[in-house]
């Protein structure tokens, strides 16, 4: 399963971009959905990486989530969460660098589990 978190400014986004994030449900900051791992799910991603921030998520981090926060929506196999902002921010260089240059978007790996433990 992967999970998707918007980051926010979606202001001035391409009408294609945010055609996709209302596939994806995610209409708020720092929502998160889980949806499952596909390819037309990933090129979806790619498409607005910008945007959002995503990984693969693991199953004791869902748990964590069920447990704490009521899921909006469960439907078409996707989970939606409302999170609060991460505790002590997001990475270094903020929201409009990659994940890879020290920034906070873009694709995470693993990691994702430990941004969502901080918003939860």
């Amino acid at each position: 399963m992967i999970g998707v978190i918007l980051l926010g400014r979606t202001v001035k986004a391409n009408v294609n971009v945010i055609k996709t994030l209302e596939k994806l449900s995610l209409k708020r900051k720092n929502s998160l959905v889980i949806i499952p791992k596909t390819q037309s799910n990933i090129g979806m991603l790619k498409k607005i990486e910008p945007y959002i921030t995503w990984g693969e998520v693991s199953d004791e981090t869902i748990n964590l989530l069920k447990q704490r926060r009521k899921p909006i929506i469960n439907k078409k196999n996707k989970l939606l969460f409302r999170l609060n902002p991460p505790r002590k921010g997001f990475e270094r260089k903020g929201i409009k660098k990659p994940f890879n240059l020290g920034g906070a978007y873009g694709y995470r790996g693993s990691k994702i589990n430990d941004l969502i433990k901080r918003m939860v």
